[in-house]
């Protein structure tokens, strides 16, 4: 048994925590949209052709924000072509997954499920094979209220009152070979400038999300950052980065993908404020996660040996209850760095690799990545708050040394409750102690434990007992991600 100790206190916090931070990703990949969320004469569709089974998970599941519609999806996307009575819209081959694209859902389409659903949208452009008056275009078309071109032609197709999307991306994963019109960090930033420049002169109240690295293994990471930066900080009010982790076999490194998140985080807020510091800007620009997962195997598929069609699935894993002890691990970092990371995205929503899974006809399920991003986006409120954390390391491969304990907490002034998440990325039981500073003793009401070596489903948790100190002993499975629920006592 590893041994661990927990300090934190309710008056030490990094600030509120963004509910955008539960985000999720609905592309046009696969069976995301087309026998995902979508799915007309399905027992569960409603009247425009949506899964309300689906909407429901997607409610439990706790997510506030969706980004749409790519992805690598929208670098080869034109937006007109999804709008517009439905018989009209051209059927086209998609070049990103080599599929066929009905456009039978586009802008109008997800924007109504959106609402209804009560998602905020984060919509993204094309600058891929597109550009500048494109993107302004489809502001126009989304935000304007009436009186111009692209608004009217809204209005002409039936919806009278603009949808105000708040959020933006300038493109996807730009400094990716794989991307349709990849192109250089400077050639780039300069196109992210004035294509935001157009679009908040358009509409002056929206927040953009400028391309960061697509991974940190990029080879141009950290000069992608900064060279972009330097072009595009005065429209930038986000960088994005996207984090995927796999289980390659290294089990104690699949483990630490958490701890090399953190760092991944680290390094990029580092040189966003570098840049802003030169350019001498108050302005901070903050960071969108917006993409974020982890893979249980290679997600390599050659494209180019199928026939393309519509929703041919991509990706589909099937996750075990490890790949849930890791997911925790991975939302532990992102409540730690709540004070710059904004916005965070779980890739993607529905059957690519998903915490939701759809059989066409037939039922939606939970996959064992479901449970800790549905509690933890239950949980957690308010405040992030500063977590010290004294653990022994364990030696990985492929991030070298991490704690064998992470964890994150929030607290919640107006209900006085604070919520505890922790990690044990070792392959022993730990005994924690949590020690809370300042006025007042935690008791806890309820904790859920997941357990790589059990069912997937989160346990009830009652192992925990005061010590002669007042403080809280908690005992951990091995390879675990644990969700306390407690209140402070004054």
């Amino acid at each position: 048994m590893l041994t661990a100790a927990i300090t934190l206190s309710t008056s030490f916090h990094r600030g509120p925590l963004d509910r955008r931070l539960f985000g999720s990703f609905v592309e046009h990949m696969g069976r995301c949209v087309y026998t995902g969320i979508y799915e007309p004469g399905h027992p569960a569709a409603d009247e425009h052709g949506f899964r309300t089974d689906v909407a429901d998970l997607v409610r439990e599941l706790g997510v506030t924000l969706v980004r749409y519609p790519g992805g690598n999806f929208v670098s080869g996307y034109r937006w007109e072509d999804g709008i517009g009575p439905v018989a009209s819209r051209p059927r086209t081959f998609e070049p990103a997954w080599r599929g066929i694209e009905p456009n039978e859902i586009g802008t109008d389409e997800f924007l109504g499920w959106a609402a209804r659903t009560g998602l905020s949208p984060m919509m993204a452009v094309n600058l891929g094979t597109r550009g500048i008056q494109e993107a302004a275009d489809l502001v126009e078309y989304c935000n304007r209220p009436t009186g111009t071109r692209w608004s009217d032609l809204r209005r002409a197709n039936g919806r009278a009152e603009p949808y105000g999307v708040p959020l933006w991306c300038l493109g996807n994963e730009m400094d990716g070979p794989w991307q349709i019109g990849h192109t250089s960090a400077t050639r780039y930033g300069a196109l992210a400038r004035e294509a935001g420049k157009a679009m908040k002169l358009v509409d002056p109240g929206i927040e953009l999300v400028v391309c960061g690295s697509s991974n940190r293994e990029m080879p141009t990471f950290g000069y992608w950052e900064a060279e972009v930066l330097e072009q595009a900080y005065d429209v930038a009010d986000y960088l994005s980065l996207h984090a995927y982790y796999l289980n390659d076999g290294e089990r104690a490194g699949y483990l630490g993908s958490g701890a090399a998140l953190e760092a991944f985080i680290g390094d990029v807020v580092a040189t966003a404020d570098a840049v802003g510091a030169r350019l001498g800007r108050r302005k901070r620009v903050n960071l969108s996660c917006d993409e974020w997962n982890v893979w249980t195997r290679d997600p390599f598929v050659d494209l180019t040996t199928r026939e393309p069609d519509v929703a041919v699935p991509i990706t589909e894993h099937v996750y075990t209850p490890l790949d849930a002890v890791v997911t925790g691990d991975l939302l532990v970092a992102l409540l730690n760095h709540a004070d710059r990371v904004r916005i965070g995205c779980l890739s993607l929503l529905v059957n690519v690799s998903a915490p939701i899974l759809t059989e066409p006809g037939g039922p939606a399920r939970r996959q064992t990545i479901f449970y800790p991003a549905a509690l933890t986006a239950q949980l957690a409120r308010g405040v992030s708050l500063h977590t010290r954390v004294s653990a022994p390391e364990i030696a990985t491969v492929r991030h070298g040394d991490v704690p064998a304990v992470a964890a994150a907490a929030t607290y919640d002034e107006n209900s006085g409750e604070l919520a505890l998440f922790i990690t044990n990325r070792g392959d022993v039981p730990a005994r924690v102690r949590l020690r809370h500073l300042g006025p007042g003793t935690l008791a806890v009401q309820d904790a859920w434990t997941l357990a790589a070596g059990g069912s997937g489903v989160p346990l009830s948790f009652t192992q925990h007992v005061n010590d002669d100190d007042g403080g809280i002993v908690l005992h951990l499975p091995a390879e675990s991600w644990t969700a306390l629920k407690s209140r402070r006592k004054d």
